[in-house]
């Protein structure tokens, strides 16, 4: 017998998925079958949500699953359940205190509730496991136990002694915890086989946003690092943390047109596939006007865009695109083009790289548009996480040899302009767009300054938005300094667009 378990000691388990796409990916297939883990997090996390995730997967798997509760009632479990549209018929559950155990007849005052109450509490885990002989088991949750305990000998003897009795079944075991333990008490940590922490907070505005992180998985590699996750109809869905290295495509980086002739010759040829383009300036300028015109070029040769529109509403964009003969109804209509809006008080950033990644991978989109980046920024808790954030996620793009748009709005019109975040080094190409005056006119010009794949044009041209679209004209020789908004004009300039 001893040299079975000897051999047995040595074996990988194999991987028990957990019934959470997302959360199997970070485990790199499921978790290690016949363990025991720990899943912490504060009451409203999502930790009876994962359980019954788990559990409702080995059901599929035709595994016998037992949930043994000592908070919540049998009907508090389904009720939990049929919120998600689920059904807990094949799955044990068991409520460890009956409903007359509560009644002062059972009460006893001769001697301590933890000498009693704890061991009788122990024992009723281990009959019922050793009754229903599951292949999965929930136990929810520790809390009850430590409370019974009064000391931290005695409850790290009883879970010592849980553990070593699930050892002996075969089963995989999760054990939630609340967290109502001291803040530096880890001695569950180091008894479990596996760590699984979740967390969430709330900001002054916004929904509530919630993450998990792997603390810790026995003798196994893991993605690292904190993951965000929501909470949904059908339980929990985890966003997986971008990891762009991961991730790559062979693809072709032939230039491609935006439309506009004239714009293409800026760009050194158009653009290029697996690059990304800033195009920044104040508002009002038509940076979304040009962006649109790129994208509706890649939709006429077919291709699949995706749009993220965090500033304005769907319905304004799309009346003012029309006016500028740049209709994306039919598209949209079609599937090829895929417009949403997203609001950043209530999607987190991990969620928008899960929407982004779904939209590569399944979707087959070609060109994204982020517009824009101010709207982004404030997603995020603070701008090293947007930088951190931004560069995974354009790397990722890059690798998959997507054409990505960002827009960023600058604040002011003419003079010194700032931005909310400085992100042009991460930008393959960046784009100027400026306002300027001739003449007693308003008018607005066109850079490219900086081009990683191309030698592009250095040339200002002054370019017009109208009901036809957007017009190009020639480079501008007589004007200075119109990127610093304080341009100087001398002698005229034949080159200015007529009728404006």
């Amino acid at each position: 017998m001893s040299n079975l378990r000897n051999e047995n000691r040595g074996k990988v388990p194999n991987a028990l998925p957990t019934g959470i796409a997302g959360l199997d990916h970070i485990l790199m297939g499921g978790l290690p079958a016949e363990r025991l883990y720990l899943v912490e997090g504060t009451p409203g996390a999502g930790k009876t949500t994962l359980a019954l995730n788990f559990l409702l997967a080995g059901r599929d798997a035709v595994e016998s699953g037992l949930y043994i509760t000592l908070s919540e009632t049998s009907e508090e479990l389904v009720a939990a359940a049929a919120s998600h549209g689920w059904s807990l018929d094949g799955i044990e559950l068991y409520e460890l205190v009956e409903e007359d155990g509560f009644a002062s007849d059972n009460e006893q005052t001769l001697l301590h509730p933890s000498e009693v109450e704890l061991g009788e509490t122990v024992r009723g885990i281990i009959s019922k496991v050793e009754t229903a002989n599951p292949s999965r088991v929930v136990l929810d949750s520790l809390s009850e136990l430590r409370l019974l305990a009064q000391n931290p000998l005695r409850y790290r003897r009883q879970i010592l002694a849980l553990k070593h009795f699930f050892a002996k079944r075969n089963c995989t075991v999760l054990i939630l915890d609340d967290r109502t333990a001291e803040p530096n008490d880890l001695q569950l940590h180091s008894i479990a086989h596996g760590v699984i922490s979740l967390e969430h907070s709330a900001s002054d505005f916004g929904s509530e946003r919630r993450r998990l992180r792997v603390i810790k998985l026995r003798g196994l590699k893991y993605r690292g690092g904190y993951h965000d996750f929501t909470i949904e109809q059908g339980g929990l869905r985890v966003y997986p943390r971008l990891i762009a290295s991961e991730h790559h495509r062979s693809f072709d980086a032939s230039a491609v047109s935006t439309g506009l002739a004239e714009l293409d010759a800026l760009l050194g040829g158009g653009l290029t596939p697996g690059t990304n383009t800033l195009i920044s300036g104040p508002a009002g300028v038509g940076k979304t006007t040009t962006a649109v015109r790129c994208l509706v070029s890649a939709l006429e040769r077919g291709e699949k865009a995706a749009y993220y529109l965090f500033d304005e509403r769907i319905a304004t964009l799309l009346t003012r695109c029309a006016a500028l003969d740049m209709d994306l109804a039919h598209y949209i209509e079609s599937g090829q083009l895929d417009l949403r809006q997203i609001d950043p008080a209530e999607l987190s950033p991990g969620e928008f790289a899960g929407t982004v990644q779904s939209a590569v991978e399944e979707d087959g989109i070609r060109l994204i548009v982020i517009d824009s980046l101010n709207a982004y920024l404030h997603a995020m808790p603070s701008d090293n996480f947007l930088v951190l954030q931004m560069h995974e996620l354009l790397s990722y793009l890059s690798q998959q040899g997507i054409v990505s748009l960002m827009i960023l709005g600058q604040h002011g019109v003419t003079g010194e302009l700032r931005s909310d975040v400085d992100i042009s080094y991460l930008a393959d190409t960046v784009m100027l767009l400026r306002y300027f005056e001739a003449e007693g006119t308003v008018r607005k010009s066109m850079a490219v300054i900086k081009t990683r794949t191309s030698d592009h044009e250095r040339t200002i041209r002054e370019f017009n938005i109208d009901s036809s679209g957007i017009k190009i004209g020639q480079p501008l020789t007589k004007f200075e300094r119109i990127l610093s908004g304080n341009p100087r004009y001398s002698n005229g300039n034949g080159n200015l667009l007529e009728g404006i």
